[in-house]
């Protein structure tokens, strides 16, 4: 099926790893009931696991992010999880500057060229 990593991100609570906003898309042969697709999955991992990243996470401030899913040899999907750390507030601002010029600039391209 289709997944999307956007906006994907893990966070410990209570004892838990959980992964939000994975976007897995639901297989079309399945049974009358489907789960959501973007609902919140709990990640099996173990408690000195769950300890580290969150002591790593919490430390540095960071983020814990999915980088890669895939299957293992017995079938069960894995989750490969990193630490990331957030974008600041002005990375944030000349990110958006840079897509509207390159907006302008196709819109302008594209006035010259008639078809």
């Amino acid at each position: 099926g289709h997944v999307s990593f956007k906006d994907t991100f893990a966070r410990v609570e209570k004892g838990q790893v959980l992964l939000y906003n994975l976007h897995i898309e639901p297989y079309q042969a399945a049974s009358y009931e489907n789960l959501p697709a973007d609902r919140v999955r709990r990640l099996l991992l173990h408690k000195r696991e769950i300890k580290k990243m969150d002591q790593e996470a919490t430390l540095k401030s960071q983020t814990l992010i999915p980088t890669k899913l895939y299957y293992n040899n017995r079938g069960l999907v894995k989750v490969e999880v990193g630490l990331a750390k957030g974008k600041k507030q002005y990375d944030k601002r000349e990110v958006i500057k840079k897509r509207q010029i390159d907006k302008d600039l196709k819109r302008a391209l594209r006035g010259r060229n008639p078809r």
